[in-house]
């Protein structure tokens, strides 16, 4: 769950590796380093801490036109300076960065201190440079081809050797790693945008892969150590895309860009009354369509939130039963997967590890087809995948996601419809009313971003709070609990989100006098039922916050301090979309009262690339 870098060429090299760490900072961010190599050897600086402290050293590294860095979310040992990376082997001639979990590294590290390494940090990837060590005859990408088999688990590896100098070898597993291509010097990476800048040529290296990285050249190899002959790839995104734009954080930056990523995500694909995809998007025949059993939407966080509200129209629209699974506990529970199954894998990245491994599982039991909905064409997820939808969300930077989720659940609405229209589940008017409401969307996200003002002075309030309390019905609970999410994560107020039908059921013990409950009210057949739920709250004391459509809250009957935030209206099912950004708005501006550092919330990293 970090950040990898790589630079060979003519420049200097530390400005440049520096520069593509602080694009990739949102991966990881306890701690960071880079190592160059010139004439002299390997000089290493890194520290525990953030790359602005790594900025300040800089100064120490000598001149150099080579080198590799990294951003690290600790998941074996501490944040601190001895388990940052780089990490060398015993000479100090071989340096390497890594990014995913060995999962044999204690037994490894048994072996490796018998065999007289000299073993400084309780991190899993300074046995890989050991290993490296032992297997060098004067060539490291071969030595890299030795070791590899010693290793179980998830890894990208980027290593350089003082005796090497022009180049940079790496080896991919399970994590992501591409290859931009310069004019004169290329790049290694773990994510587009720490290369936008300087390329926008690259090769998506894929899972058993070495490569080998000059000034001239980029080599690639397969699992059977034979060269790979691949096409680049031309990434279709400005520099710009990855920066904040004027934007205070880049979280309210995704935020404000949502009108513009709703209308991405929908833009070609709904024709008239239709929902078109192509081939690469959907790939079912009829009959395939009208011969699933069973649907299982595989995710993690707020994925996983976009699928439940995927669940909802999959079985509405199109008549299949399905099931919306936390992707960490699919395997776990000896999922009923057979040929007349269809698997769907959503994650923002593409690359987050439970997924993946999710996904695998379906396929490894027989599932008919595994699709995708990815915001990233160049991840794992999308190459694995039968089908690929991409979200077209654009660069999300911010740990807490806000685009991601929207755009979500409208390709899932789209996947919904298609199906459905395949299955025969939904007339032409059915169709057409339901597509009117998905082009209507990123007005209407407009029009919900309005109230920014007026949230802004209520987060004031909230940030005073210690609780909060998220209720609704429908498609509002499911809109709920990304709410609940969006608040806890970055302000680290406690939230939690119920079913208001569910509060009399024990919840209301929770409710007393100023604890603030979020009551979400946007489907007309809905809110009586949830305004009686309201009631009963304010009741005991409960400070509400109602959050809907003006014929939903019209009828609540409030007073005080209560608040009513007025979003658009919309089918009920595509509510989340613009109901869920007056929380995320919420959830900002509660973090900025309280201090918070809202792109990087504690504990917490954007791409989840371990299990």
């Amino acid at each position: 769950m970090c950040g990898i870098v790589g630079y060979v060429g003519q420049k200097q090299a530390a400005r440049i590796l520096w520069d593509s760490l602080s694009r990739l900072e949102y991966r990881g961010y306890d701690s960071a380093g880079i190592a160059v190599l010139n004439g002299a050897g390997v000089a290493t600086i890194k520290c525990k801490g953030r790359l602005k402290d790594l900025r300040e050293r800089l100064s120490e590294l000598p001149p150099a036109t080579q080198g590799i860095g990294h951003t690290r979310w600790a998941t074996h040992g501490v944040p601190s300076d001895t388990n940052s990376h780089p990490h060398h082997d015993c000479s100090g001639d071989i340096v390497l960065v890594h990014n995913g979990i060995i999962e044999n590294h204690r037994e490894l590290r048994e072996e490796l201190a018998r065999r007289g390494h000299n073993i400084t940090s309780q991190t899993d990837t300074e046995l890989v440079a050991h290993l490296l060590e032992e297997n060098y005859r004067g060539d490291l990408l071969q030595a890299m081809m030795d070791t590899v088999p010693c290793l179980e688990g998830s890894m990208a590896l980027v290593a350089l050797h003082e005796s090497e100098p022009g180049k940079i070898v790496a080896y991919r597993e399970k994590s992501p790693l591409i290859l931009g291509l310069g004019e004169g010097e290329n790049y290694i990476a773990s994510d587009i945008p720490a290369i936008l800048p300087y390329t926008k040529k690259a090769v998506v290296m894929g899972d058993g892969e070495f490569a080998r990285v000059s000034r001239d050249a980029v080599e690639v190899f397969g699992p059977d150590r034979k060269p790979v002959s691949r096409e680049p790839v031309m990434v279709d995104l400005k520099p710009e895309a990855a920066e904040k734009a004027g934007f205070d954080h880049f979280m309210i930056k995704e935020i404000y860009e949502q009108p513009e990523a709703l209308s991405r995500a929908i833009s070609g694909r709904v024709r008239g009354s239709s929902v078109v995809l192509e081939p690469g998007e959907y790939g079912l025949t009829d009959d395939q369509a009208a011969g699933i059993s069973r649907i299982y939407l595989l995710a993690c966080g707020t994925a996983y939130h976009a699928c439940l509200a995927g669940k909802t129209m999959f079985e509405r629209f199109a008549g299949v039963p399905t099931e919306a699974v936390l992707a960490s506990e699919f395997r776990y529970q000896d999922p009923l997967v057979d040929p007349s199954v269809l698997c769907i894998g959503v994650s923002q990245s593409g690359e987050t590890a439970d997924t993946l491994a999710a996904t695998r599982e379906a396929r490894s039991r027989g599932a008919m087809r595994i699709m995708s909905v990815v915001n990233s064409a160049l991840s794992t997820l999308a190459i694995e995948a039968d089908d690929v939808l991409y979200q077209r969300a654009g660069p999300e930077i911010a740990v807490a996601s806000t685009k991601a989720y929207t755009t979500q659940v409208v390709s899932l609405a789209l996947l919904a419809v298609r199906l459905a229209v395949a299955r025969g589940r939904m007339t032409p008017h059915e169709a057409a009313a339901f597509t009117r409401e998905l082009k209507e969307l990123p007005a209407k996200a407009q029009t919900a971003l309005k109230l920014a003002g007026e949230i802004k002075e209520l987060a004031k309030k909230v940030a005073l709070k210690e609780d909060v309390f998220f209720i609704g019905r429908g498609a509002d609970y499911l809109a709920a609990m990304e709410g609940q999410l969006k608040l806890k994560e970055i302000s680290y107020i406690h939230a939690e989100a119920y079913a208001a039908g569910e509060l009399k059921h024990g919840t209301l013990a929770l409710i007393e006098d100023g604890v603030p409950v979020i009551a979400l009210m946007n489907d007309p057949s809905l809110a009586p039922k949830t305004a009686s739920n309201v009631m009963e709250v304010k009741a005991r004391g409960g400070w509400i916050i109602a959050v809907g459509t003006e014929e939903c809250l019209n009828k609540l009957e409030l007073d005080g301090d209560d608040v009513r935030l007025v979003v658009p209206a919309t089918h009920p099912l595509l509510s989340p979309v613009t109901s869920v950004i007056a929380m995320q708005l919420l959830s900002y501006y509660a973090a900025l009262e309280k201090g918070a550092d809202v792109d990087k919330p504690r504990n917490l990293a954007k791409s989840v690339t371990v299990e």
